[in-house]
């Protein structure tokens, strides 16, 4: 029997530890962070449509950089997915008129949902600090303390699907980054601090914090509640178009 050459899929390079995981492209690493994400936080609109998943994809907020992915781009990302065994179709039924697509990364790879959360932010903002980490996946997985996350950032590591990297200048903590996939390229961070100008310095002394703001993890929860609204509206809007 003659050799069929490997698809694309097979090309990669395996994540270590994980004989099922594939090393993915920008795109399909976005494309399943999405599905992570929207499976946890709009479960209602869960399993997505191609145009809810475009707009998941391409949202301005909560992703690190932010994108502007074609349909085309976006199913050709979900078809080579679903070849590697990490997605799947829903065709249309129970008054659905369009196909739909869900992740089963989480089966495929064993992942609970602590872990899940992390991959997810992971694959959709980059590398990120413990802190970072505690207060993005809120809305998908809730972590009682740093130790938690710890504790499952080192479970993740030994799996070879996450590791630590160096913080960067003027962070105190160091970052940690998923294996999993491709990182999209970023834009140089500038060596040194703009000054800002004097006017500026004394507007900021003088400007005081609104009294209903001064808690951080008040308006940390103010942001996810507003986070999660917006996706609410855009993945509905999506399902009209």
């Amino acid at each position: 029997m003659p050799n069929t050459p490997p698809t694309p899929m097979e090309r990669r390079a395996p994540v270590p530890q994980v004989a099922s995981a594939l090393v993915l492209t920008v795109i399909e690493a976005r494309v399943l962070g999405c599905l992570f994400e929207k499976q946890r936080t709009v479960a209602d609109q869960y399993p997505l449509t191609l145009k809810a998943l475009v707009s998941a994809c391409n949202q301005a907020t909560s992703r690190e950089p932010v994108l502007q992915l074609s349909d085309h781009e976006v199913e050709t990302a979900i078809a080579s997915l679903k070849t590697g065994g990490l997605a799947r179709l829903v065709h249309p039924s129970h008054g659905r008129s369009a196909t739909r697509y869900r992740q089963v990364a989480d089966e495929v790879w064993q992942l609970e949902p602590d872990a899940t959360a992390i991959v997810a932010v992971l694959l959709l903002r980059g590398p990120q600090t413990v802190a970072e980490l505690r207060t993005r996946t809120e809305r998908i997985h809730a972590f009682a303390s740093p130790e938690e996350i710890d504790e499952a950032l080192d479970a993740l590591a030994l799996r070879g699907l996450v590791q630590q990297i160096p913080r960067l200048p003027g962070q105190k903590e160091p970052r940690w980054q998923q294996l999993l996939a491709h990182e999209p390229a970023r834009p140089v961070e500038p060596a040194t601090p703009v000054e800002a100008p004097v006017h500026a310095i004394e507007h900021t002394e003088t400007r005081q914090a609104p009294a209903d703001v001064d808690d951080p993890a008040e308006l940390a929860e103010r942001v996810a509640e507003l986070e999660t609204r917006v996706e609410r509206l855009e993945a509905a809007l999506a399902d009209l178009l």
